[in-house]
């Protein structure tokens, strides 16, 4: 960590601040770009391709068109929270960013100064990293709720046991880099893949941590509060104008800061590709870092925008159980595994040869689980269905799976089932 931090004068750090939140910006207006181009490539169409060179100024011009729309506050919002809860999603998505590093120690371009490219950097960088992502679910929540909408309230209760689910599993592919660097710094954790990347080491942990991300990001295939076909639009379904931009504004920064962190913690920060390294001494310093750093940030949007253009949407059960009884006890299991294996390896008590071998024996039996078939029920003469009063609490509801009305067929359907008054004659269902 750069003893540089905290002591440096406020017009350093005001412009840093500034130069991210900018940067920021102009990156998501060059993703909604590159998504619709590349989904469209991916679809056999144009894309944006009018308002600017090869529609570059598309962004720009769906920002400013929902800016100066018409801004509508239903009558049922609370509205305090309902101008609150975008607010709350935008700004965490910006504080992030705080300790991400973008490069090594440079000069201040007309000045005699030397500072790191990150803003500022802690002990417990990623942990900071995890606290203030999480404030952001607090927006989405809010939203549902204050909204006055059943669909925007089942939107906002879907996303908040979708980050917490996924969150789980996030942190617990960290444990392993910071087993690896010693570290929960951001700057000491990019420092220590001097000479490997962790993606190699780490390879179950990075495959975990990119699956967990798009869950964290709601994005397709787990882009589940906001399903069109279920929801209408997800918690943001009564917003428009401004407000509605800033859950948009908010979901793409979030793409960019998870795919900022897992440049950080597997793919060596901001350090220049391999092989470039080695032909090319300068690779690491100056402003050249960005660069790469940009790069490898851009292979991961592009993989959401990947999974978005040919992936359907998961079933929320299905999701749900891949994260508590896939993700989270395969990190548990490769936690311990590298704890066991750093600890042979410190008592040379492991060889070369043997870490290979344990690692394909580790790798053969995660394979193994995936073909083990299904328990399935067992066939058989259906049992007879339990007699169900759809009167029985006052109200007519619907028999549920297994039950039947009296005098009804085992085949009858939901339909005739909610409709008492078709099968017990003289009784009227309440308008």
């Amino acid at each position: 960590m750069s003893d540089l931090f905290g002591h440096e004068p406020f017009w350093v750090v005001a412009l840093k601040a500034v130069l991210i939140f900018v940067f920021l910006l102009v990156y998501t207006l060059f993703n909604i770009w590159f998504e619709r181009r590349v989904v469209a490539k991916m679809q056999h169409r144009i894309g944006p391709n009018v308002n600017g060179p090869f529609g570059l100024l598309q962004s720009l011009a769906d920002g400013v068109k929902l800016a100066l729309k018409e801004d509508i506050v239903v009558k049922a919002a609370d509205k305090f929270v309902y101008i609150l809860a975008p607010i709350l999603a935008t700004i965490p998505a910006f504080l992030a960013w705080a300790v991400i590093p973008f490069g090594p120690e440079v000069r201040i371009p007309f000045t005699d100064r030397i500072t790191p490219l990150q803003l500022t950097d802690l002990p417990v960088a990623v942990l900071y990293v995890l606290a203030v992502t999480s404030i952001g679910v607090y927006g989405i929540v809010l939203a549902g709720w204050s909204s006055g909408s059943i669909y925007a309230l089942l939107g906002g209760m879907r996303s908040s046991a979708q980050i917490i689910s996924y969150e789980v599993a996030m942190g617990l592919s960290f444990v392993t880099v910071f087993m690896y660097a010693g570290s929960m710094s951001t700057s000491e954790i990019v420092a220590a893949q001097s000479g490997m990347w962790y993606f190699i080491p780490l390879f179950p942990s990075f495959i975990i941590y990119c699956i967990a991300m798009v869950g964290e990001t709601n994005r397709a295939p787990f882009d589940l509060p906001e399903a069109e076909g279920e929801l209408v639009g997800g918690f943001h379904t009564e917003y428009s104008s401004l407000k509605f931009a800033l859950f948009f504004l908010a979901e793409y920064v979030n793409m960019v800061t998870v795919s900022a962190l897992a440049t950080t913690l597997f793919l060596g920060g901001w350090r220049a590709p391999f092989g470039i390294s080695h032909i090319w001494e300068g690779a690491n310093s100056g402003y050249w870092p960005v660069l790469w750093f940009f790069g490898k940030t851009l292979f991961f949007i592009f993989m959401f925008v990947w999974l978005r253009g040919t992936l359907p949407r998961m079933r929320y059960d299905q999701f749900m159980n891949f994260g508590w009884k896939i993700l989270i006890p395969v990190s548990l299991v490769w936690i311990i595994a590298v704890g066991l294996i750093r600890k042979l390896k410190n008592d040379d008590l492991l060889g070369q040869q043997t870490l290979v071998i344990v690692a394909v024996v580790a790798g053969v039996l995660v394979l193994a689980t995936f073909l083990i078939p299904e328990k399935k029920e067992p066939s058989g003469p259906p049992s007879e269905p339990e007699e169900f009063d759809a009167f029985a609490g006052g109200y007519p509801v619907p028999p549920m799976p297994g039950q039947s009305l009296p005098g009804q067929a085992v085949a009858g359907t939901a339909l005739d089932a909610a409709d008492p008054s078709q099968n017990q004659p003289g009784r009227t269902a309440p308008r």
